[in-house]
């Protein structure tokens, strides 16, 4: 009887071996583009959990100078994978926005190398506990200042001050819509996260 190939059961095109996985969470206060942010950058169509948003939120879910368009919301998280050279996979996870869904936070968070904080500075008082959240824990992460329309409305040394971020947390711009700003914010927190794992 002949013997199988090695290879048999492996389809064709299928890497030789399982992908590292990494994991990195978005987060940030409702209506700040973390689902953009994902979308940008995915190399698959994203997962997400949009809901209808309806009149109970009025009054609640304040989403700026665009809460008048916003009609749906994440209700439990958003996900994207980047497949990166030499079978290394980027998961990226997406918490939704309001605080009434802080306790999904845990379990999307669990195994994570660091996290985007995402803010607005319209809105700066709803990034305080992603903030005070990746500090109490010890996860690693940067804050991104959304730059909606392209406009940055505050310098980056204001936006630490007014969060009270340590010097070692790295502050800068982005754009949620645009891949090569969302590239250079997760280039960031990969870069923190091996610099927190040498020491």
């Amino acid at each position: 009887m002949a013997s199988q190939p090695s290879n048999a059961a492996v389809a064709p095109g299928a890497p030789a071996t399982a992908p590292t996985v990494v994991k990195i969470v978005i987060a940030g206060g409702f209506a700040v583009g973390k689902t953009t942010f994902i979308g940008s950058i995915s190399d698959i169509d994203p997962l997400n959990t949009e809901a209808a948003m309806t009149e109970k939120s009025i009054g609640i879910d304040d989403a700026g100078g665009v809460t008048d368009r916003k009609t749906t919301t994440t209700v439990a998280m958003d996900f994207g994978r980047i497949a990166l050279p030499g079978s290394l996979w980027l998961y990226l996870f997406g918490t939704p926005g309001q605080d009434r869904f802080l306790f999904m936070w845990d379990d999307l968070v669990r195994g994570a190398i660091g996290a985007v904080v995402l803010v607005d500075t319209e809105r700066l008082d709803q990034c305080f506990p992603a903030v005070d959240y990746f500090e109490g824990r010890g996860v690693p992460f940067v804050v991104c200042v959304n730059c909606f329309d392209g406009v940055a409305r505050h310098t980056l040394e204001d936006v630490r001050e007014a969060l009270g971020i340590p010097d070692d947390v790295p502050v800068m711009y982005t754009d949620a819509r645009e891949k090569a700003a969302t590239k250079q914010a997760l280039i960031a927190v990969v870069q923190l996260a091996m610099k927190q794992l040498k020491r």
